[in-house]
């Protein structure tokens, strides 16, 4: 695959699982044995399912949720996209309550892609900044 192909495989990622809510698209774009390298909040499972969960749960959480890419870049089989993610918590939010607030934070993810799929991810979110946001941890200073 050429990078311009990763960098399409996940503009598409975006726009029909995060931001079209296509859960089930997830099969078809990553891998099998698909890797997460990513510390997933407790009790979700790992691979092709965990991510699943995790984008279900925020779908639950945040009704209006929506991911921004702000930088894609590409080199061989990789592909890093730096993201903003917004939404308004309407919905239990891993034990917290909902609180009606508006968040937006960052998000920075590594893939790696074979044959057209994602095959591994590595991913930091901006954790602090959302807990802040929703009021379960103290703002900075």
């Amino acid at each position: 695959m050429t990078v311009e192909r990763n960098k399409a495989a996940i503009r598409r990622l975006v726009d029909e699982v995060f931001n079209g809510r296509n859960v089930g698209a997830i099969d078809e774009m990553l891998a099998p044995d698909f890797v997460e390298h990513e510390e997933l909040p407790p009790g979700l499972p790992q691979g092709r399912e965990g991510v699943k969960a995790l984008t279900t749960m925020l779908h639950t959480a945040f009704p209006d949720f929506k991911a921004t890419i702000d930088d894609l870049v590409a080199e061989g089989d990789k592909v890093t996209v730096r993201m903003t993610w917004r939404g308004t918590h309407h919905g239990d939010f891993m034990g917290i309550p909902p609180t009606g607030r508006p968040v937006a934070f960052g998000v920075i993810d590594i893939l790696r892609m074979h044959d057209g799929r994602l095959a591994e991810h590595w991913g930091i979110m901006d954790q602090m900044a959302l807990m802040q946001q929703l009021g379960v941890a103290g703002g900075p200073g």
